[in-house]
């Protein structure tokens, strides 16, 4: 008994008939009875009723069939092992993330990556979320991480999701674990010089019907985080954007929760290399989409 005559007796009870069985195989009606006939006398029942309206289990048939099944499934996964292997012997992973991303995520997935297949040549590329679209669009890159949602150009899968909290100098005044519009009302702000964070935070201020009151505008999450601790006014910014976070910065929460989701992204409708889908799962697995990322 061996594979192929199992992987034909499944053909003929799917297919009805030895002929249709010797299309769908893509092979000779007589190799199709050959298999069987072997697989009869090897097994001494008979496997098949014949007639002239086709071929049907007996009830034999039926239970060996269900096995069948089984061993043939199991060696679909050993080849897909195999070729997954093949794939990521000497393939390529190209990356590109934002900030922030790149410096808190992907590290221990990279380590990870890197210890189980060694022979992967890896790049990272950091780029503004726009950049990074631009990126996949033009090859450069096999996927990305970015802040969803994006256009349907791009097939998303969410990683994890980070908290937008308040950075405020420690010495200004003693605050309360939980802030209120009237506590955020007294300050400042340092706001970050990036129009798609920018106008998260904006939003989120006239939905509660708040003023932001904006005393400057900074492009580099670390200087902002660096002002603040400084006593130049308060911020507010991605959890991993203000990483690390110094001494002189209290960090507390929004009064109304405001979070980014972050995805990794790959071009629609294109086919992944190996090395891309093992990243993605890894990635996929290793944090938590419904809870956000804590401090």
């Amino acid at each position: 008994m061996n594979i192929h005559q199992l992987a034909v007796l499944a053909a003929i009870a799917r297919e009805g008939t030895f002929s249709h069985a010797a299309l769908a195989l893509d092979t000779s009606q007589a190799a199709v009875s050959r298999a069987i006939a072997s697989l009869e006398e090897e097994l001494g029942v008979p496997l098949l009723k014949r007639g002239r309206f086709g071929a049907k289990l007996t009830q034999v048939g039926e239970r060996v069939l269900y096995h069948s099944h089984k061993m043939l499934d199991l060696r679909e996964q050993i080849e897909y092992e195999v070729n997954l292997e093949k794939g990521l012997y000497a393939g390529r992973l190209r990356i590109a993330s934002f900030r922030s991303a790149a410096t808190h995520l992907l590290p221990p997935i990279l380590a990870q990556f890197r210890s189980q297949f060694p022979r992967v040549e890896i790049s990272l590329t950091e780029l503004e979320p726009a950049g990074v679209e631009q990126a996949l669009r033009e090859g450069q890159v096999d996927m990305g991480l970015v802040p969803l949602p994006r256009s349907e150009e791009f097939a998303v899968w969410e990683v994890a999701r980070d908290e937008y909290v308040a950075l405020l100098p420690a010495g200004m005044k003693h605050l309360s674990p939980h802030l209120t519009w009237h506590d955020l009302a007294d300050y400042n702000f340092v706001l970050y010089n990036y129009a798609e964070c920018t106008n998260v935070v904006r939003d989120h201020w006239q939905r509660w019907g708040q003023e932001l009151k904006v005393a400057y505008v900074i492009k580099e999450d670390s200087t902002i985080v660096s002002m603040v601790a400084q006593g130049l006014g308060a911020a507010i910014l991605p959890r991993l954007a203000a990483l690390p976070i110094p001494a002189g910065v209290q960090v507390r929460s929004l009064p109304e929760p405001l979070e980014r989701v972050i995805g990794v992204a790959t071009l629609a409708q294109t086919p992944h290399a190996p090395a891309v889908e093992v990243f993605i799962n890894m990635l996929r697995t290793s944090h938590s989409p419904n809870s956000a990322l804590s401090s």
